[in-house]
């Protein structure tokens, strides 16, 4: 009886404060209930990440999935095999660049030159190989290189010496493509071999049908298996870490991505080389970024320069390095543009693979004020600029209106980046 009325009183007491308050198991219950619901983990996961302006990828791929819709109704071959296998070869070029842009906008600089740069490297690898008579292999290793040097260069004299990224780089826009028009000389136009080594890079298709099938499910099971292991390492650590139905929804969405792309694929030409290459060192560099020290490095000083300093961190030679890793991405994406026409000429370089690489970047999720981003920004990125290049193209309209969606694209993720960083502010995250 005195246990009774003792929690009646308590009862009372809570409706004469407010409502009373729920029993404890049911609380604990019902956050379990929650918890192992991936729907419902989903959308909570999403919500707080939309108030913190953590949304990541998300917009990216939900604006893409919208212009390949419009396209579609517009025309019905833009989802055909035949375009979306020439789409996957032609964002191969200019998202090689656009990876190696990623490196120096995460640690909060710029390159203007990587356009210049890719026609350097090209037009050294055609005198080479073809005006000098140089075995591929080397011509394009001596070509890379051609790319690394340049940006030790342009990374030595903005971090030793000091001069803005913005200028050292913008000099090298210029200084590099005079450099190219003066290796070309009076050649104009130079035929690459169409049964080379760098012809095959673009020209290159796996006829098997197992090897596109294989490649969806390498990637899924390789998925699965690297988000286990972190989950592991994660709980051990005892920081949040991602369910297992969770990594499960992920890897079946995956799946059905990789496979729906294989099929398309096979029914036109198989799985493009140059698609394989690009997606390899997609995977390779995000886990350079994510998973070894230098790529720490790079997000610290992303993150802020002098915090990084007191940190104990070699800001300069980190900075020397971002700007090298750009320019062998211009270079290795240079030669991968020349693959695709089989040539390289004095106007192998324009502005608009410039600014084709820059938004790539930019569109895909990388920050502009640094230390936010990553490689799969650049698939991502390059993959909705070259989808308005190809509708507009079937469409049969001007070019001119390309450049104006594909500067409404930019505007609009450099506002929501802006938005996330102020969302960041309000939470203490920046």
């Amino acid at each position: 009886m005195n246990r009774t009325r003792s929690t009646a009183g308590k009862s009372g007491a809570s409706r004469k404060g407010g409502p009373a308050e729920p029993d404890r198991r049911t609380r604990a219950t019902a956050t379990a209930t929650e918890d192992t619901t991936p729907l419902r983990r989903a959308v909570a996961l999403f919500k707080r990440r939309y108030h913190r302006g953590e949304l990541g990828s998300v917009p990216v791929v939900l604006g893409l999935f919208l212009i390949w819709a419009i396209f579609q109704a517009v025309n019905p071959h833009f989802l055909s095999p035949r375009n979306l296998s020439n789409l996957s070869v032609d964002i191969v070029g200019t998202g090689m660049i656009a990876v190696g842009v990623i490196f120096v906008l995460l640690v909060g600089e710029i390159d203007l030159s990587v356009a210049s740069v890719s026609g350097l490297s090209a037009a050294t690898f055609a005198v080479l190989s073809v005006n000098q008579g140089m075995p591929e292999l080397p011509a394009v290793l001596l070509a890379v290189l051609c790319g690394t040097g340049v940006g030790a260069v342009q990374g030595f004299f903005f971090a030793k010496v000091g001069v803005h990224a913005f200028v050292v780089t913008l000099a090298g826009l210029l200084g590099w493509y005079g450099l190219m028009l003066y290796i070309m000389g009076t050649y104009g136009t130079i035929n690459i071999d169409d049964r080379g080594l760098v012809a095959k890079l673009t020209n290159f298709y796996f006829n098997d049908v197992a090897a596109a099938y294989g490649l969806a499910a390498l990637g899924a099971a390789g998925y699965f298996l690297a988000s286990w292991l972190d989950t592991r390492r994660r709980r051990r650590a005892g920081v949040p870490f991602r369910s297992l139905s969770e990594i499960g929804l992920r890897t079946g969405v995956l799946v059905v991505v990789g496979f729906v792309a294989a099929a398309l694929l096979n029914q036109f030409q198989g799985l493009p080389l140059a698609l394989l290459i690009f997606l390899i060192v997609l995977v390779g560099l995000d886990y350079v970024l994510r998973r070894t020290a230098y790529g720490r490095m790079i997000f610290a000083l992303g993150g802020g320069v002098e915090a990084a300093r007191r940190a104990g961190l070699n800001v300069g030679l980190v900075r020397i390095s971002a700007f090298m890793m750009s320019g062998t991405m211009a270079a290795i994406g240079g030669l991968f543009l020349a693959s695709r026409i089989s040539s390289v000429s004095q106007t192998s370089v324009s502005n608009n693979l410039l600014m084709n690489a820059i938004a790539a970047a930019v569109i895909g999720g990388t920050s502009l004020f640094g230390g936010r981003g990553s490689t799969w920004s650049a698939l991502l990125g390059v993959l909705v600029i070259q989808s308005i290049a190809s509708g507009v193209a079937l469409m049969g309209i001007q070019a001119a209106v390309q450049f104006m969606i594909t500067g409404g694209v930019l505007l609009i993720a450099v506002v929501i980046d802006s938005l996330s960083r102020k969302a960041q502010k309000a939470h203490g995250r920046v």
